[in-house]
């Protein structure tokens, strides 16, 4: 029976206050209105900033609020002016946009800067009518990044949909939404590592071992690790580490000890942590003449990035990374089908380290912030 235009009841995580745990309530979803389109989410996962929103230091705070933004499903219903997308497509949200229309995404120098649908961590309402869709006895529930994806139904931008191809698994495909393209595609689309060169990876979580499998894939020689828990460090060989430096061990800057390491300092550095020490750090350690440091982390909103000019002026190059450099209607669908034919180089199964049930989704905020394991699937209709 088709729900199409109706109302849905469904179950969702809301988060009521800061900091508390979710609890699943019974929610209302309203039908997609223009250019908006109505998910059934499959599969979800935990990423740190959902964490960072539902911890609200430093944030403005929003609640009641339905968070969540990696993960996959189907189509239900779609609303006016859709036509690129039908019920039955298999589709992964994306926290960030494209339009297709504004100079962003119009240009071939900017892959993901959408005018439209950049993303906006505060705003809490969809952008056709200032309102949200989900609700609870007539209460307004808000929304996150548009996706917001702890609910078993859910409404996006059409511009935030990547429709992909019906046989990738969804349960694989669903952290390629967020953290796998966001590190992998910063080091082999933004850094650019050349074979045989040496590269520092800072932050050893899912984004940072994605930029690690990026700089293995591109056929680096040496890939750094630098992190502060040394519980990963051994987990981390598998996504091609090869040394660890944990900057608690040493009485001085991080940075000079990978430049003494490497005779020099490294060809390329991705920052994956967001701690705006780490971002000097992973600038300064790079070697002069050549050098390229990406910066993938987001910093607090008052942080400020302080170096020397003559760090710039000795041609080291630094850069941000904003989802891996890729557009996420257009470039999304083809690097799930280059996962599906193997030809990305990237084990899936390495990242999804946990697997919850829908009810139990505060054991992956449990897991995540006791720095156990990458991903944790919850997976929406168990």
């Amino acid at each position: 029976m088709s729900t199409a235009g109706q109302v849905i009841r469904c179950k969702a995580a809301v988060a009521w206050e800061a900091g508390k745990p979710l609890s699943i309530e019974t929610i209302e979803v309203a039908p997609p209105q223009k250019h908006e389109v109505r998910i059934k989410i499959l599969f979800t996962a935990l990423c740190h900033t959902d964490i960072y929103y539902w911890e609200c230091k430093g944030y403005t705070p929003l609640f009641p609020r339905i968070l969540g933004h990696e993960a996959s499903g189907i189509v239900e219903s779609v609303g006016e002016g859709v036509t690129d997308l039908q019920p039955g497509d298999h589709v992964l949200p994306i926290f960030t946009g494209e339009c297709k229309e504004c100079k962003h995404c119009l240009s071939e120098e900017s892959n993901n800067m959408c005018d439209l649908l950049r993303i906006n961590c505060d705003r809490g309402v969809m952008l056709a009518d200032g309102k949200t869709r989900f609700s609870i006895n007539g209460q307004p529930i808000y929304h996150f990044v548009g996706t917001s994806t702890f609910s078993q139904y859910t409404v996006v931008h059409v511009g935030q949909v990547a429709k992909i191809n019906p046989n990738a698994p969804l349960d694989k495909v669903c952290p390629i939404s967020c953290g796998i393209c966001t590190g992998f595609g910063a080091t082999v689309n933004v850094a650019k590592p050349k074979k045989g060169q040496t590269v520092a990876i800072f932050g050893l979580g899912a984004v940072g071992l994605a930029a690690a499998e990026g700089a293995r894939v591109c056929g680096a020689s040496r890939i750094i690790a630098v992190d502060l828990n040394p519980k990963r460090f051994e987990e981390a060989k598998k996504f091609g580490i090869t040394e660890f430096v944990n900057p608690n061990d040493y009485n001085k800057p991080v940075q000079e000890v990978i430049v003494e390491m490497t005779g020099g300092g490294v060809d390329r550095s991705v920052e994956c942590t967001g701690s705006v020490q780490a971002m000097i750090s992973a600038f300064e350690c790079v070697h002069d003449g050549w050098g390229v440091c990406v910066l993938v982390g987001v910093p607090k909103i008052d942080d400020a990035f302080k170096t020397h000019p003559m760090n710039l002026l000795s041609e080291r190059t630094l850069k941000g990374a904003f989802y891996g450099n890729y557009k996420p209607r257009t470039d999304i669908p083809l690097v799930v089908d280059k996962y599906l034919n193997k030809e990305l180089g990237l084990d899936m199964d390495k990242f999804i380290t946990h697997s919850v049930p829908f009810a139990e989704i505060n054991k992956a905020f449990d897991l995540m912030l006791k720095g156990i394991g990458l991903r944790c699937m919850i997976h929406l209709d168990a």
